[in-house]
């Protein structure tokens, strides 16, 4: 009997665990690909999990409200649709027999296993297909794909082997939307070059690096990692040291201050412990530096002024000022290569696409970043509707895995909260993030052909925080003022 582990998937670049909300199926129940087993909420994103593969589930390892860790089996289907008999239950190491290539590909687990994990875990066909002993046996990590790609691959009819060969541009090397398009599309001309093995992909940067290490674009006298090692692989440097190790479980002791008259203890939930953790492992990795500058968007508020009323008729969205801001961004990321980057010991990862993060509030008091990908591709209307959408997602806990996957920079808006500025935590693996802040009328003097005048002005503040280890007090500067030059002569 032929069993297939599903696993708890990996949403989000800094999600070790998810909570079980519901489970849509029972033990004994019939299911075919695509039907949604069950919801799982975490830090970041709450999403429902479909079935990579038909079959019935002969078990349920976790109940509702259970918080697993990624890459753990939750459940267990029979591929062959036949109830268990007196078998054991299917451990961590069971192959995958008589899984198509397409199937084994939903594992959607992206989690790190040691050489002999994964050793054990190798998917070998038994059936169809025998071992050649001549060849050595990579030992590497499986790909993680998304619901989206493994659809995607299957109208296709992409096998497995073919799918691991396709090299991706996502995090780490990911297979994303955009790639598995692209490749598809390729193919269908004709214009296809000759894939590599699965083996030489498996970890994709392995033969052609998705970044590039450019040490000179760092001021050498007050960088360190100017002198790294030049160009290594993501598969090599994902061997390196990581700068920080996980945090810790917070005490589960009674603190000091239950025993105070007057003081009531409540202990944080879930995703506010994790929110916590990161923020304090950020703190504790990137040595921040947080620059301010004030602008005069004075030209911008009067163009939104003109032109918000036609827009939401031509949209169907309102027109804030946030779709110009990400705009100033990406071109700044564009001219600026090296805060567009994030650090892995001392070698400094250049990303090629520039994706970017909006903090969003949620009603209950949280914060997630959904992310615009390939922002700098995105016209002003595209980046309007793009960050309508995923704001609105957000908000109805609607957000998929792609939502929150892959930024290399943050944007936080103060602003919605009458904050002139703050002093924002970036957010890891990132180097950098920005502050937007409140608009206001201030009075200011204005240079005129006839002599300096006091007029009232609309004025924002703009801070950006970075990571001293690779972004400069100059490269930061002048990333910074390259944004309020921007705006303030925007003309839209």
């Amino acid at each position: 009997m032929s069993k297939f582990e599903i696993k708890m998937p990996k949403l989000g670049e800094s999600i070790t665990e998810g909570t079980i909300v519901s489970w849509s199926v029972k033990v004994g129940e019939s299911v075919q690909e695509d039907d949604v087993l069950f919801e799982v909420n975490t830090a970041k994103v709450s999403a429902e999990i479909p079935s990579p593969v038909a079959g019935k589930v002969v078990e349920i390892l976790y109940k509702e409200g259970d918080t697993v860790a990624v890459g753990t089996v939750v459940a267990i289907i029979d591929l062959d649709g036949e109830e268990a008999s007196g078998t054991e239950p299917a451990s961590e190491g069971t192959a995958n027999e008589g899984a198509d290539a397409g199937q084994v590909a939903a594992d959607v687990s992206g989690t790190s296993q040691s050489a002999a994990d994964i050793a054990k875990n190798q998917s070998v066909n038994t059936a169809s297909t025998p071992v050649d002993t001549s060849k050595p046996v990579a030992v590497e990590e499986e790909r993680w794909y998304s619901p989206v790609v493994i659809q995607l691959a299957r109208e296709a009819k992409i096998p497995k082997e073919e799918l691991d060969a396709i090299q991706g541009t996502g995090y780490e090397g990911r297979l994303s939307k955009k790639d598995i398009k692209d490749y598809i599309e390729k193919k269908k001309r004709g214009d296809m070059a000759e894939q590599k093995p699965a083996s030489a992909v498996a970890a994709p940067a392995a033969n052609k690096p998705s970044v590039v290490v450019a040490p000179e674009l760092i001021t050498p006298k007050t960088s360190p990692v100017a002198s790294a090692p030049a160009a290594q692989s993501a598969a090599t440097s994902s061997k390196s040291p990581a700068p920080v190790a996980a945090p810790s479980a917070p005490s589960k002791q009674t603190p000091a201050a239950a025993n105070i008259p007057g003081v009531e203890v409540k202990e944080m939930d879930r995703v506010r412990r994790i929110i916590a953790d990161h923020m304090v492992m950020s703190k504790k990795v990137s040595p921040h530096v947080t620059n301010v500058v004030e602008v005069d968007v004075t030209k911008l508020v009067r163009w939104r002024e003109k032109n918000k009323d036609a827009f939401f008729r031509r949209e169907g969205v309102k027109l804030t000022y946030m779709p110009v801001i990400t705009e100033a961004v990406a071109k700044a990321l564009a001219a600026y290569p090296q805060v567009n980057v994030s650090v892995d010991g001392y070698n400094i990862l250049f990303k090629k696409h520039i994706n970017v993060g909006i903090a969003v509030s949620l009603n209950d008091g949280n914060l997630i970043v959904p992310v615009v990908h390939d922002a700098d591709r995105l016209n002003l209307n595209g980046l309007a509707v793009a960050i309508d959408s995923l704001a609105l997602k957000a908000r109805d806990n609607k957000l998929m895995p792609e939502d929150i996957d892959g930024g290399t920079f943050t944007i936080t808006n103060f602003g919605t909260f009458k904050s002139l500025f703050g002093t924002p935590i970036i957010n890891q693996p990132q180097v950098a993030i920005l502050g937007v802040g409140y608009i206001e009328k201030n009075p200011a003097v204005i240079e005129t052909p006839e002599g300096d005048t006091i007029a009232i002005r609309h004025k924002m503040y703009l801070s950006l925080s970075y990571d001293h280890r690779v972004v400069d007090g100059m490269s930061g500067g002048n990333f910074l003022h390259f944004i309020a030059d921007y705006l303030e002569n925007w003309q839209g």
